[in-house]
């Protein structure tokens, strides 16, 4: 499983048969203190593949910068380049797909002003009104 951002629009392919095919990189990023208390950021970069259905929710709702949790297995392919040698590339092909992005009228994510939940008391309330 991976949570993460689209670096670039899914592209989009048709194969025989109508079948779509989905293929975007995403970007997870790790942060983490190191032995000095120092805070440091690795993002690691990772293809993604969506089949069929996932394929065109990913061509119709995700763009680039998309907040997204895929769950899938890894696929190794090889082939040969023009010169004979050996190419590899190491895919994730997508199971699952969560659009993590808030809900706009636009479909482009949120802003920071948005209520995730209709339920949150203002900050003005006092412990004592809350309902739990």
């Amino acid at each position: 499983m991976l949570i993460g951002n689209l670096g670039k629009d899914p592209d989009i392919q048709l194969l025989e048969g109508n079948i779509a095919v989905a293929k975007f990189p995403l970007a997870t990023t790790e942060t983490f203190k190191d032995r000095t208390g120092k805070l440091v950021s690795q993002t690691e970069w990772h293809t993604v593949v969506l089949w069929r259905g996932l394929a065109e929710l990913a061509q119709k709702y995700l763009h680039k910068g998309s907040l997204v949790y895929i769950e899938g297995r890894l696929r190794t392919r090889s082939w040969e380049d023009k010169e004979g040698n050996r190419k590899f590339a190491t895919e994730v092909v997508g199971d699952n797909l969560i659009m993590l992005d808030r809900r706009t009228d636009s479909g482009h994510g949120g802003s920071e002003t948005d209520n995730l939940s209709g339920d949150i008391p203002p900050l003005g309330d006092s412990p004592e009104n809350l309902a739990f």
